[in-house]
Order: C-alpha cells, then structure tokens, then sequence
C-alpha cells in the first residue's frame, strides 16, 4: 500500500466508521487515537499545516522567484544584445549582419526553449508536491493505521459523512511535525535554476 492509493478507497456504508466508535473510546484514550476500523485524514491540510509540506511550498515558491529574476535577466539581456546588433547595421556588410542576426536569433529561440522547460518543469514538481509529501509521511500514517486498529484510512474530502473523533488530521500534523519535522530526503533536494551557459551577444 503506497502514496495515495489507501487515502482514495470508499466506505462501504456512511455508518460503518459511527458503528465502530460507539464502544472505543476509553481504549482509545490511552493511546491518543480512537480506536475504529475506519479512520479519516485531509491530504490538504496535512500538507499545508506541517512543518514539512509548508517547507516543500516555501522552496517551490523561492524556485518559482528565481525563475522570474532569471528571465527578467534574459529579457533585459537580449534586448541590450538586440540594441547593440542594430547598432551595428550601419558599418557592418550585410552578409555579415544577417550571419549576426541568424545567430542572435538562434540564441533568442534557444533561451525561450530553455525558459519553457523551466516553467514544465517548475509545474511538474509543483503538482508532484502532494504525493511526494504523502509518500514521505505514509509510515507514519500506517503507525496511526496501527494504533487505532485500523484497517483504511479514507480520504475526508471523499467521505460524505464521518464522526469527529475519525478524523486524524490534527493527529497526524501533530505526529509529522514530531517525527520528521521540516527535514527532506536528500534526494528529494532541489538546487536553483541555472542560467544559460551561453550568454555570449550575437553581436560580437
């Protein structure tokens, strides 16, 4: 059972989770967690309220910054490139302007391809975001899973109706923050964007 298949599954009957409760409740004081087969969490509040998944937002948004610095950048530069290849129109023979102009206009095609896959790539993790974060924190969703006897945990935004005492959001933020705290996998790391190698004018 991994990332979200087991958050997706659907109750059998609304009143299967309430049937559970009524008799757990003293068992499942001594533990912190009710005891049901059925239990409930909120992917969303889960990612957006731990010490982690707030960390995983702020580092897409500080990625998503310096992507914008970065074509700025480019833009400012290939319009000083592009000023200075006109400028150069007048002493310049036009065959030798036009293999200017070709390779000014390679390097423009070049850098928009090049920003294009950054903004792919950007959205790419932006929406992987939730399921890597989900499959980081599922050990500690099964330990839940376990402490509370549990055979499924159901998604909440999927359920039509459950008891309070289901929902182990708040629990599980609580057991995240203490276990893994804002800490990320190296391999799930990400450096900032560079910029084009290439940054030499056309116009030289």
């Amino acid at each position: 059972m991994t990332g979200l298949a087991f958050l997706k599954r659907v109750a059998v009957s609304v009143g299967l989770g309430i049937t559970m409760l009524a008799g757990a409740q003293a068992a499942a004081q001594s533990i912190g967690v009710v005891q049901s087969d059925v239990l409930v969490v909120n992917p969303d509040l889960l990612f957006a309220e731990t010490r982690l998944g707030q960390r995983m937002t702020d580092e897409l948004q500080a990625e998503r910054d310096a992507l914008i610095a970065l074509n700025r950048d480019l833009e400012q530069q290939l319009e000083s490139e592009e000023k200075a290849l006109t400028e150069l129109r007048a002493e310049t023979s036009p065959e030798e302007f036009r293999r200017m102009a070709d390779s000014f206009d390679r390097k423009v095609q070049q850098i928009r391809e090049d920003s294009e896959r950054r903004v792919r790539d950007l959205e790419r993790s932006r929406s992987q975001a939730p399921v890597t974060f989900m499959r980081i924190v599922e050990p500690i969703l099964i330990e839940i899973m376990r402490d509370a006897d549990a055979a499924v945990i159901l998604d909440s935004r999927a359920t039509l109706l459950s008891v309070e005492a289901a929902d182990i959001t708040a629990l599980a933020i609580s057991r995240v923050d203490e276990t893994i705290g804002d800490t990320m996998p190296p391999e799930l790391m990400r450096g900032p964007q560079a910029a084009p190698d290439d940054t030499s004018s056309g116009a030289e």
